[in-house]
């Protein structure tokens, strides 16, 4: 049988432009892989960056972690991480996303002999994303819920209240007639949370997590419906639900805003979330917490924002797309501190006890504490609704950004086959990860998800972006990826980018992995501590992920030819057809490296199409020109 045909040779004979892409597609036929797309929308891709990042985190971490470290004098160290360690990388990501058109595991073209870091990436999200869609179950369950006229965790008296509960209501009165005391007692909304919703008296353990539970099980398959539903057609579809999902939270945010301000005893949280203590910049740890928070509520690393900016156009100005989305991240968290410890500051005044006694972080926040304090409002139904339908939008926007992750990762690896049926593949991935979460939805299935939270993106995560870094930095070489980034938005970035990607930002993450290890703390959940044999599976779900990277070097060192040296430079070389994915786009050392590429100069596909030269086809030239300087250097 003869060889096939490239898919140049087979371009039809019609005008360029007359022609659409997707007719191309038909007359191709087999022979050439599906297009991948872009976003339909001028705002998709920033809404679904502003939503990926605008998480639960914001809501249930930021605010306890201010408090926890010096109030109002946290966000200096906070902002100065932002700078040293958030947007460099972010930028970085996007760039490589949108440089190359290609997802987290493909665009190892630029090293191959790291393509185990994307390998490691990918098993990193596909954890995340077991556990992350079984939070969003909690929110649907808690949603459903509150539509009633009477909140279920409002009073003691049912079935799975003990002898322990004690309402508010009660300690009200009681404090108007005789002393309640209120220590060993527990509240109705912890007992609804802990023995109601999860049933976790049913379970002894992690080692023993008891029977499925049916109600938390069908919110399970209901949140992964709803996921599939979003992506099925891919960024597609989903670009299209974030205009609601990331915007729709904001409007609820300033609501439950304006609502906890003016509550009595509102200004005694905020005073208490605010208050600077200086003396805290003085302890590594709050620089630390700080560079944690930015980490994870960017979510750097996990292939999210590298996915996202590779359907972009090829000059999409990401630069300014950055700053937007980084700086907004940050505001919403401060803003989410607000509208939390407005409500505690009340709840604290009613309970008539200190505000640090009311206030928690993760899940106590958002499943006990808050819906406490939304019993003790009028109309308690209307806003403990419109508080977890704000969970729900803010959830599923960082949930389709892991699905999409994985999805795109693995089709680029396969366009021929699995790009025509990437709905049908998606569903697929759905089912396996729902499979896999059914254990989450046990008597103990806490005590899973508490693991897996603590463990799937821990230290894994900072040695993938560490690597990322380096690779990019060292490896590919930091002229050269500011000359793609000149090629890609016209502009060489500036001093304070070199300089982070360089040095300040892995020394961050550096110091940040080694935190993690020196002061390691085994997982606990309330007064239960883990066993052994967990922690050390967690600690092996850690080590996975970083393990993908020497496996990854041992395949492409295998794959060339030559001595053991020769083969590792040959793979660590960028792949022959890595670069700008559209031929129109490559100019200097990218020219005609694509397969059966038949233009010499992109250049003149470009004037053809537009009918002149524009600024980006001026810094082609201004490219391919330091490129022909620099090889008539080397040749002198």
């Amino acid at each position: 049988l003869p060889p096939p045909i490239p898919c140049s040779l087979l371009q039809p004979v019609t005008p360029e432009l007359l022609v659409s892409p997707s007719s191309q597609d038909r007359d191709l036929g087999s022979e050439c892989p599906e297009d991948r797309g872009n976003w339909t929308g001028r705002l998709d891709f920033l809404l679904s960056c502003i939503g990926y990042c605008v998480g639960l985190g914001n809501v249930w971490r930021f605010p306890y972690r201010a408090y926890t470290n010096g109030g109002g004098a946290f966000l200096v160290p906070y902002f100065i991480m932002l700078a040293i360690c958030g947007i460099p990388i972010f930028f970085m990501e996007l760039s490589l996303g949108q440089f190359s058109s290609l997802g987290p595991l493909a665009v190892w073209k630029i090293s191959p002999l790291f393509k185990g870091v994307g390998m490691g990436t990918i098993l990193i999200v596909s954890l995340v994303a077991i556990y992350y869609n079984m939070i969003i179950a909690y929110v649907l369950f808690y949603l459903f819920a509150s539509l009633t006229s009477d909140l279920p965790w409002q009073h003691c008296g049912n079935w799975w209240n003990t002898d322990l509960c004690l309402d508010h209501h009660v300690i009200k009165t009681g404090n108007a007639t005789f002393p309640v005391n209120i220590t060993n007692t527990v509240s109705p909304s912890e007992e609804y949370w802990s023995r109601y919703v999860l049933h976790i008296q049913g379970s002894s353990g992690i080692g023993n997590p008891g029977r499925i539970r049916w109600n938390l099980c069908l919110c399970l398959l209901l949140s992964w419906t709803i996921v599939y539903l979003c992506i099925l057609k891919g960024v597609k579809s989903s670009g299209k639900v974030v205009y609601f999902t990331a915007t729709f939270p904001y409007l609820i945010l300033v609501m439950l805003l304006i609502r906890g301000v003016t509550l009595e005893g509102a200004w005694k949280g905020i005073r208490f979330y605010l208050t600077p203590q200086f003396d805290h910049l003085l302890s590594s740890k709050v620089w630390i917490e700080a560079a944690l928070q930015i980490f994870y509520s960017l979510g750097v690393g996990f292939g999210g924002l590298l996915t996202f900016a590779s359907y972009n156009t090829f000059h999409q100005n990401i630069y300014r797309d950055t700053f937007i989305v980084t700086l907004g991240n940050a505001i919403t968290s401060i803003l989410a501190g607000f509208a939390i410890f407005s409500v505690l500051g009340y709840m604290s005044q009613e309970l008539g006890v200190p505000v640090n006694q009311v206030a928690k972080a993760g899940p106590g926040l958002a499943f006990v504490v808050y819906p406490q304090a939304m019993t003790m409002l009028p109309l308690s139904p209307f806003w403990s609704f419109l508080f977890f339908f704000m969970l729900l939008t803010l959830g599923l926007d960082s949930q389709f950004a892991f699905m999409e992750t994985i999805v795109t990762a693995v089709t680029d690896e396969f366009p021929y086959y699995l790009r025509p049926k990437k709905a049908s593949f998606s569903a697929v991935i759905c089912i396996a990860l729902f499979l896999m979460g059914l254990i989450l939805t046990t008597e103990g299935g806490m005590y899973w998800l508490v693991l897996l939270d603590d463990y799937s993106a821990g230290f894994g995560l900072m040695v993938v972006v560490i690597t990322t870094c380096l690779v990019v930095t060292r490896v590919y070489g930091m002229k050269r990826f500011c000359r793609d980034i000149h090629m890609m938005l016209g502009f060489k970035p500036g001093p304070y980018f070199r300089a982070c990607w360089m040095v300040l930002s892995p020394a961050t993450m550096m110091a940040l992995l080694v935190y993690n290890i020196v002061k390691y703390q085994p997982s606990e959940y309330g007064t239960y501590r883990f066993p052994a044999w967990a922690e050390v599976l967690g600690i092996l779900m850690g080590i996975l992920s970083c393990l993908m990277i020497p496996v990854g070097m041992v395949v492409a060192v295998l794959r060339e030819e030559g001595t053991l040296w020769e083969r590792v430079q040959q793979a660590s070389r960028p792949a022959m057809d890595w670069g700008p994915s559209l031929e129109e786009n490559r100019t200097g050392m990218y020219v005609a490296s694509l397969a059966g590429s038949q233009s010499p100069k992109p250049l003149m596909v470009h004037m053809r199409k537009y009918g002149g030269i524009t600024s980006y086809e001026n810094t082609a030239i201004e490219v391919d020109r330091e490129i022909e300087e620099e090889e008539e250097e080397s040749m002198m």
